[in-house]
């Protein structure tokens, strides 16, 4: 009977345990998502110190934006959950990989294409002050994002091959 007792306050123990986790991790998770394309609109907003007017063109021409990007985001997640899920195929086919690649291309080009005409609303919204400073903020952005994030380009006769197919 011991033994009993002991394993059931253990098992509700883990499972407290166990729903604290999932809750503090989902709840965490989801917030931070919401909130960061809210502050990010908050800054394009403040910095360009849009008008009244401005302000409810902008919200109401990029009502859809985020939700477009979201999706698209999660598009390529999926197909990239596809993509990797075939590491553990004993054959790959080749085909099927360039596929899969070439709809991931396509995702994100459309997702470029999707930012492009965004910050093209907001341009165009802006008064000539404003353009300009639109104009410092985006190439900021752009050579932060060339510093921080892609590796130095590889030099002459090195760089990565792809890994051995099969035969």
């Amino acid at each position: 009977m011991k033994k009993n007792v002991i394993l059931y306050v253990l098992l509700v123990f883990l499972i407290v345990v166990n729903v604290f986790f999932l809750f503090n991790y989902i709840g965490n998770n989801s917030g931070n998502n919401i909130n960061e394309p809210q502050r990010n609109r908050n800054f394009i907003v403040k910095e360009l110190g849009f008008n009244k007017a401005q302000l409810e063109e902008f919200k109401e021409k990029s009502k859809g934006h985020h939700k477009t990007m979201m999706r698209l985001s999660d598009e390529v997640k999926e197909l990239k959950d596809v993509l990797f899920n075939k590491l553990s195929d004993d054959f790959v086919d080749e085909s099927v990989i360039d596929s899969i690649s070439g709809l991931i291309c396509e995702k994100e080009k459309v997702k470029e294409k999707e930012v492009f005409y965004h910050f093209k609303m907001i341009q165009e919204l802006s008064n000539d002050t404003q353009k300009e400073k639109f104009k410092t903020i985006i190439m900021d952005a752009l050579r932060q994002d060339e510093q921080g994030q892609r590796p130095p380009p590889p030099r002459d006769g090195e760089g990565h091959r792809p890994p051995p197919r099969n035969p």
